[in-house]
């Protein structure tokens, strides 16, 4: 019975995060041949592409109501992200890094996890707070494509908050809207062979993006109800078995990009790839999934895993700006952190 639930758990992760790989390329080859811009691509596909299996094991667990996984989930993913992947890629390749990675992206990353420890204070995450948390991941994608030059050589982070209390964002989009319409205006005069030449093999990415999104559908459902299940019968609680083996099972996109990166000498995508998922499940995921059903915050997740995931953040920053380069031994560190972070987590429980 146990060997049988557990291989169903395995099964349901691989739908779930193959699911997601073969989603993502066909919703990028279908809107190419649609002639949707670069940006959208981007914004809507490339950039939430490695944190689709947390999102939908997120909001699976959250329709279940089991609230403990979906915090579990995201603090664990952004853990395993720094701790194992970050450090796993320095250790195999030292990192360069960037002035923009510290003072853009890593300070947001740092200011999100902050705020969601500022609005768990009270033992759960409303869905006002989560609504909140959806327009931050909109102004943050906006300024990302559309203002960043803008602030060369600037603090991005104190920018990117201007930009945001100031609604910025709201006129972007406008814009990019307008863009798209009037683009699509111009190309509806081209028709012809080109058109029956950009609709070749649309069909087949029909169907791909069907059975990769069903894929991913029955992947989170089985990959949550069968966590739970392990969770009841070994007597830990759901929030344990989510920052651990949910955490760590929906973070293999990001490991394998990461370790692929880094073998080929790109550790500067691979930490890009971590910092802006860590964003991502902060913003995106928790909002999302509180949007559902306000979020329940446990205190092991309130007085443990989110202190240890702000902890982990700021060594990571700090790490990034010495001699803007992550090195072997900091590689080693963040690891053995993550590695102290299990071993605690499974003594206080």
């Amino acid at each position: 019975m146990v060997i049988t639930n557990f291989l169903i758990l395995l099964l349901g992760l691989v739908f779930l995060v193959k699911g997601s790989d073969y989603f993502v390329k066909s919703a990028s080859a279908i809107a190419e041949k649609l002639g949707v811009s670069e940006f959208v691509i981007g914004l809507t596909l490339v950039a939430v592409g490695t944190s689709i299996p947390e999102l939908a094991s997120s909001i699976v667990a959250s329709i279940q109501h089991a609230s403990g996984i979906v915090v579990g989930n995201v603090v664990g993913s952004n853990i395993v992200n720094i701790g194992l992947i970050v450090g796993l890629a320095a250790f195999l390749t030292p990192i360069k890094t960037e002035v923009e990675m510290l003072r853009r992206d890593g300070y947001i990353m740092l200011f999100a996890a902050v705020l969601f420890f500022v609005f768990a204070l009270n033992g759960e995450l409303s869905k006002i707070e989560s609504v909140l948390f959806i327009l931050l991941y909109i102004a943050y994608t906006f300024f990302l494509f559309e203002e960043a030059e803008k602030y060369k050589g600037k603090l991005h982070f104190k920018e990117f908050l201007k930009y945001f209390f100031k609604f910025q964002y709201i006129s972007s989009a406008k814009q990019k809207i307008n863009g798209m319409a009037n683009g699509s205006n111009r190309n509806n005069g081209d028709s012809g062979n080109k058109n029956s030449q950009s609709k070749d093999g649309f069909s087949k990415d029909i169907l791909t993006l069907v059975l990769s999104c069903a894929a991913i559908i029955i992947g989170a459902n089985y990959f949550v109800e069968e966590s739970i299940f392990f969770a009841e019968l070994l007597g830990v609680p759901d929030t344990i078995i989510g920052t651990t083996l949910v955490a760590l099972g929906t973070s293999l996109p990001e490991l394998a990009v990461t370790v692929s990166a880094a073998r080929q000498g790109y550790g500067s995508i691979a930490l890009g790839n971590v910092i802006g998922s860590n964003i991502t499940n902060i913003f995106m995921i928790l909002g999302v999934s509180g949007l559902l059903f306000p979020i329940a915050v446990a205190e092991i997740s309130l007085f443990f895993t989110t202190p240890v995931m702000i902890f982990i953040s700021i060594a990571l920053l700090i790490f990034i700006s010495t001699g803007w380069e992550i090195k072997r031994w900091e590689g080693i560190s963040l690891m053995a952190i993550y590695a102290a972070f299990l071993l605690l987590l499974f003594r206080v429980t």
